[in-house]
């Protein structure tokens, strides 16, 4: 008769296919029907957090919902902080996890509701006559709300037997937000007359546009508008025509890029929410520029916005590209009128700083030219993550993640790597990690290795310090021991989970990069790749920072 942790993971199994995680005293009747009675895979990680993680960047890779899963305890509190990540990039999963019996705690049992509370997760616990069901509004809570939930089985009642699995409703989901009436269209309306007259248009798009579906229809406004356009770090790719976007927005884009944005006079930003990196610390637009925002949020989220539409990216964009044609609109012709591949240029950097290390500049831009194009870039959080954005393009929003940045974490680099490749089975995934995220992360190397394989590269920009506290605080007068870390060989850490380790110290060294694409994926090992960097070139975005830190 299967038990109540058999009803959870028959019933989960439904709507993932994916569980990351690793097995322990609470999970273990949860694991054992995943495995014997469902199609769902299993793919074990070597830190809980790593389970959590994995699973965020599933989704963000475009996997679709995933679950993770951990033991009580110790096991849930190590999955804290990725589970934070999650509620702050707004990314639904569900995570399973064992929890004190019925009867109390244990000495070892701690407020596990209170704690995923307090990250901003919600915990739902399944009982012997409801745990379908609970399972059910887990799912539905997730992916409503784009939020992780905690899927709590007791100790006491997980092996217990619950009958036959019951039949349950599918999760009631919501569609996309569109506002009707007359003060949404006037909203509209009144939009699509800006655009009608603005003589330099532009567009940004974010990650809510992509998630929207917006792509196409962003393309059409733009087309209708002659508007320059640009994305945020999590939108990269989403407009389709590249020949007339400007990249990345923030301290991550080129500086003739973010020139041109400040000669704006219409901005309409679209999925976006206009963090403090986008906005370059509030000098991204000229103030001058009429900022729209249009986002399903319920109010602008920056004081530089000058009008708001409420509603989906896609559907909002539609109706407006309907209107402009309504109205007989031509395009502005900015965009054919400045050199766009000339503005989008980065700064090469040296082969080599003053110090004899590499240039990162110089070493991400050959990089970028040797990574298989089908790449799915994974990046840690640090100073280096600037390198990946400036140098590497994308193709889509669903092939660069960012796990970390939202909670402002480091350490969650090579546990997103299983993630990113169950996602994108057959991409070549890419981690860009530092060397203090890279050893807060070491545990789940050896998961990087074993479910990437021959189609994962790692890039550790190994400068020996914590760079951003060291550019930041260094700078101050603060003793820097703290902030540095003894030179690690990461090469050989590689080698011993049977990955291809190589230290880089000159642009040459990365003639193994080139070598290691042109091979099957099913013929060579995962590569890790140690650059020996300067920790003397500051990112600009860094210098950004370091401004309004002072």
């Amino acid at each position: 008769m299967p038990s109540v942790s058999a009803h959870v993971a028959l019933t989960l199994a439904h709507h993932v296919d994916h569980v990351f995680g690793i097995m322990g005293n609470g999970n273990a009747y949860f694991l054992d029907a995943l495995l014997e009675h469902t199609s769902a895979r299993f793919t074990a990680v070597r830190h809980e957090a790593g389970g959590v993680v994995a699973a965020d960047a599933f989704h963000r890779a475009g996997g679709g919902l995933a679950a993770a899963t951990a033991t009580y305890g110790a096991g849930f509190t190590n999955t804290l902080t990725a589970l934070a990540e999650a509620v702050q990039a707004k990314v639904p999963l569900v995570l399973v996890v064992g929890d004190e019996p019925t009867s109390g705690p244990r000495s070892w049992d701690v407020d596990q509701i209170a704690l995923a509370a307090a990250v901003g997760a919600r915990t739902y616990t399944v009982g012997r006559m409801d745990a379908a069901a609970t399972t059910v509004i887990a799912v539905e809570h997730a992916l409503t709300y784009r939020v992780p939930t905690v899927l709590a089985i007791p100790y006491d009642v997980a092996a217990l037997e619950a009958g036959e699995v019951p039949a349950v409703a599918e999760p009631s989901l919501p569609g996309p937000l569109v506002v009707p009436g007359p003060f949404a269209e006037a909203a509209v309306a009144g939009l699509a007359e800006l655009l009608a007259g603005a003589r330099r248009p532009f567009l940004l798009a974010g990650r809510g546009a992509w998630l929207a579906g917006a792509g196409e229809a962003l393309g059409e406004l733009a087309d209708a508008t002659g508007a320059l356009t640009a994305s945020t770090a999590l939108g990269r790719g989403v407009f389709p025509d590249q020949w007339h976007d400007l990249g990345v927005t923030g301290g991550f884009g080129a500086e003739g890029a973010m020139e041109l944005v400040r000669e704006a006079d219409v901005a309409v930003v679209l999925g976006a929410s206009l963090n403090q990196f986008t906005m370059r610390f509030g000098e991204l637009f000229a103030p001058g520029t009429r900022v729209v925002q249009v986002d399903v949020a319920p109010t602008a989220s920056h004081a530089h916005v000058s009008g708001f539409v409420r509603g989906d990216a896609a559907e909002v964009a539609r109706a407006l590209v309907r209107a402009l044609r309504e109205r007989g609109a031509t395009p502005s012709g900015w965009r054919e009128s400045v050199d766009v591949a000339a503005a989008r240029q980065q700064e090469p950097g040296d082969e080599l700083a003053p110090d004899g290390r590499l240039d990162p500049r110089s070493a991400a831009q050959r990089i970028g030219e040797l990574l298989p194009e089908d790449r799915v870039v994974v990046s840690d959080g640090g100073h280096f993550i600037g390198w990946a954005n400036m140098y590497w393009p994308v193709a889509s929003p669903d092939r660069l993640m960012m796990v970390g940045t939202a909670f402002q974490s480091i350490g969650l680099g090579f546990p997103s790597v299983p993630g990113a490749a169950m996602a994108k089975p057959d991409a070549t995934v890419v981690l860009t990690t530092g060397d203090g995220g890279g050893l807060m992360a070491l545990a789940d190397l050896e998961s990087a290795v074993r479910v990437a394989a021959g189609r994962g590269v790692a890039v550790v920009w190994n400068d020996a310090a914590y760079g951003a506290e060291v550019h930041v605080y260094g700078r101050k007068g603060l003793a820097q021991e703290s902030m540095r870390i003894p030179e690690v060989d990461f090469a050989a850490l590689a080698g011993a989970v049977g990955a291809q380790g190589v230290v880089v110290q000159t642009l040459a060294d990365l003639d193994v990069l080139g070598e290691w694409a042109a091979r099957p994926a099913n013929e060579r090992p995962f590569l890790l790749l140690d650059l020996r960097i300067s920790g003397a070139v500051v990112a600009p975005y860094q210098h950004e920072i370091i401004r309004v830190s002072r």
